[in-house]
């Protein structure tokens, strides 16, 4: 029996009926690691022995009980390396845990290995990362979407069972829809930042990857609620989510916006989004064309609030206290400007010079405050166009997954990759990703949902019926 294979909840199965040992789980996992990074790189750091010291001491008893589960690198685990995909976080082990890790681990979860990611986050094809480029299992060839790339690689790959990435402009869902599996951006305030190593800290967001929309229901109920720790953290009734799963979607108001199914949108890509809003009308529930008219200003206004945000959360890194430091200075001023110089890589640079600039005294009004108004804006058109519907549903990502190195010198293509997902998270807003088909070379397709604040439960509902229908989830990259 291929254990790696498996879902979350058809290990829990197993487990509790006790026809399997956590040991056998992470064994299979560790052995398929061992069978596929070498080709993908999606993990930074293997945890075998963080991983096999958890089962010797005794799992907690939880939903996650002998679980093997990924962690994105730049969620903070207690004295294991947490580099963030950098140089200047290479030999970095932070002296505590994430919110989230503690919730995984209170939860049973085995933790076994930390995931690449493009540099800080900042990326949408996992190049830019210190340790290498993570390749799409898909099509090795192919990039695997980013920043959360290496995530959504390891759980393709079934070299692990689920992971956590994190979404700040679409990080988890663009990932997921060229990987072809599962991707959920929870609403802001939803899940814990508490040890998420900050990108812009208003938009930043952690979230399951997982292989079926039931293991993501089940891992966004231990991961949510409140923490003290996270001031932008908020208290509500969290429902057990996977009651949600009822298959059922007669009267749901579905939206369908216009500005997502102009331009640029592949026609494949198209064709199979149409189809699930097909399924979605022949089950009973109602769509709606709306508009959502300020999407167009979406990623400039992005690329201003996440650079100057990045700008203030990076000035940290100094060389001073921990990380990289470089070995020649000739002043405290030199060894800062040679620190950062040689630390950081070319795309955390263009973003911390942009943010720099937007939030310099003579721009500031004409970028950052004009940025703030314009999120405002695009807030509002999801506050009006929920008043008539329950989801609106889109693309994940306008194409399939591109060749690796192909966008690679062209830095706004690369940001207009992000241009169905940044609207979500400048409103705060849950979404989720589908796998909904493949395109004529064999890659994924995924398919958006978008729901009111904090209605994560209609969102569930409504992937779960369209897993079903597109019956597309037990497909099985070709490594």
């Amino acid at each position: 029996m291929d254990l790696y294979r498996k879902t979350i909840w058809q290990l829990r199965e197993l487990l509790d009926r006790g026809e399997i040992k956590p040991e056998e789980v992470l064994d299979s996992v560790l052995r398929r690691i061992e069978e596929v990074n070498g080709k993908i790189n999606g993990y930074i750091t293997v945890l075998e022995d963080y991983a096999k010291n958890q089962i010797e001491k005794g799992l907690p008893e939880g939903p996650l009980s002998g679980v093997p589960i990924a962690v994105k690198d730049n969620i903070c685990i207690k004295d294991q390396l947490t580099t963030c995909a950098s140089k200047i976080l290479y030999n970095f082990r932070p002296p505590y845990n994430a919110d989230v890790t503690e919730r995984l681990l209170n939860a049973g979860a085995v933790i076994c290995g930390k995931t690449n990611l493009d540099e800080f986050a900042m990326g949408s094809s996992t190049e830019n990362s210190y340790f290498g480029p993570t390749r799409n299992p898909w099509n090795v060839e192919c990039a695997p979407g980013g920043s959360s790339g290496g995530s959504a690689a390891v759980v393709s790959a079934d070299a692990c069972i689920a992971a956590l990435g994190s979404d700040t402009g679409g990080s988890i869902r663009q990932p997921a829809s060229f990987c072809g599996m599962v991707g959920m951006k929870p609403t802001y305030g939803a899940v814990s930042r508490y040890g998420l190593v900050a990108f812009a800290s208003s938009l930043d967001q952690i979230g399951p990857m997982t292989k079926d929309v039931r293991d993501c229901a089940m891992l966004l109920n231990v991961i949510s609620g409140y923490d003290r720790r996270d001031s932008t953290s908020l208290k509500f009734d969290r429902p057990d989510y996977t009651k949600a799963l009822t298959g059922e979607i007669k009267g749901i108001r579905v939206g369908i916006p216009s500005e997502y199914f102009g331009e640029g949108l592949n026609q494949e890509v198209a064709d199979a989004v149409k189809k699930g809003i097909e399924y979605l009308s022949s089950s009973g529930a109602e769509i709606i064309d709306i508009s959502l008219p300020h999407t167009d200003y979406a990623v400039s206004c992005y690329y201003i609030l996440a650079t100057a945000e990045a700008s203030s959360n990076l000035a940290r890194y100094d060389g001073v206290k921990y990380g990289y430091r470089t070995e020649k200075s000739s002043n405290l001023i030199d060894m800062y400007f040679k620190t950062r110089g040689e630390g950081f890589g070319a795309e955390v640079k263009r973003r911390i010079m942009l943010g720099t600039y937007a939030l310099s005294s003579g721009y500031y009004d004409a970028y950052y405050a004009k940025a703030q108004k314009v999120r405002t804006l695009i807030k509002e058109d999801f506050d009006k166009a929920f008043e008539k519907v329950d989801v609106i549903v889109t693309p994940t990502s306008p194409t399939t997954a591109f060749k690796i190195g192909e966008k690679a010198d062209d830095p706004l293509q690369m940001y207009l990759s992000d241009i169905f997902t940044i609207s979500v998270n400048l409103g705060g807003l849950p979404a989720i990703s589908i796998p909904c088909g493949f395109d004529s070379k064999s890659l994924p397709i995924g398919f958006q949902i978008i729901s009111k604040h904090f209605d994560e439960s209609t969102l569930l509902r409504c992937a779960y019926f369209l897993e079903e229908k597109f019956a597309v989830k037990d497909k099985k990259p070709p490594l």
